[in-house]
């Protein structure tokens, strides 16, 4: 059966509720830390070597919507009514609106140390210890708006600058293609500072704390962008009718990024699961 994804700033008390509990329960069990682990395994960046399939690769949207429903799937086992609900940046700008109160995720970090103080994911509630990061620190941290650099999220003409392009992704596909949705999207810009940051990018930047790098799964707000971003590749399609995911073939012997990058019919790790086959979830959710 169909699911909805719904808009965060719609949720009622009671279904704010639920998505914290269900949260709340899969870390409980251990396996809320089993995602974070597999996020940081898979943060793969352009200086590296090896195959990249989460980011700065034509696969990042396709790997975030599977790794989005696996976490879907565990919440639906502890209540089957739930579902990842999208926080729509464009529109929720500020630090105090939705997702950022009490009865959801919390609100920004303390100045001394970034601590995050409030709502349930808070440390002092003792339910969300960091158990799987970059560093050793057991509390969840935020830094919203950078305030020693300070820069904003992003806006819808930011958005739709990404949207209107019409192809999918262009070589060299990776963090340093100019063109392309996916990395208009992802939000791999030139230069240094906070212009280098776009769309996605800029977002795990604003939040702060743990949203930046590999680990950035420790905040819960991970998904709730995720989500958004994930509504963005179905708006994109439905901009342009049958624009498909680029590249149909992996490039050949002696290109740059051969062994590097997923190709549509190729399998993406550690699922097995073709970005082909990830570009249709009308069968299992769809947006509100």
């Amino acid at each position: 059966m169909v699911y909805t994804r719904k808009n965060v700033s719609t949720l009622t008390s009671a279904e704010r509720r639920r998505f914290v509990t269900a949260m709340l329960e899969i870390k409980r069990r251990g396996e809320y830390d089993e995602f974070v682990r597999m996020h940081i395994e898979y943060y793969v960046s352009d200086g590296d070597g090896g195959l990249r399939s989460a980011h700065m690769a034509p696969s990042f949207l396709p790997w975030h919507r599977r790794f989005l429903l696996d976490l879907e799937r565990s919440l639906r086992r502890v209540d089957s009514g739930v579902s990842v609900p999208y926080w729509d940046w464009t529109r929720d700008r500020t630090t105090k609106s939705v997702p950022w109160t009490k009865d959801l995720l919390g609100g920004d970090g303390r100045r001394s140390d970034r601590r995050v103080m409030t709502g349930p994911f808070a440390y002092a509630q003792g339910n969300w210890t960091i158990k799987e990061g970059v560093t050793d620190g057991e509390f969840l941290t935020r830094e919203f708006g950078r305030p020693r650099q300070p820069l904003q999220l992003p806006t819808r003409r930011d958005l739709n600058t990404a949207l209107e392009d019409p192809v999918y992704d262009t070589a060299p596909w990776n963090s340093t293609s100019t063109r392309g949705f996916r990395n208009r999207l992802e939000g791999w810009g030139r230069g240094s500072g906070n212009s280098a940051w776009g769309n996605h990018n800029r977002v795990h930047r604003w939040v702060g704390g743990h949203m930046l790098g590999g680990a950035s799964v420790n905040d819960p707000v991970f998904w709730l962008h995720h989500a958004f971003v994930d509504l963005q590749w179905s708006r994109w399609q439905k901009r342009h009718a049958g624009a498909r995911y680029l590249p149909e073939r992996p490039p050949g012997l002696g290109n740059s990024q051969h062994g590097r990058i997923v190709a549509r019919h190729e399998k993406m790790p550690p699922w097995g699961v073709t970005p082909n086959s990830m570009e249709d979830h009308s069968r299992i959710y769809r947006y509100a």
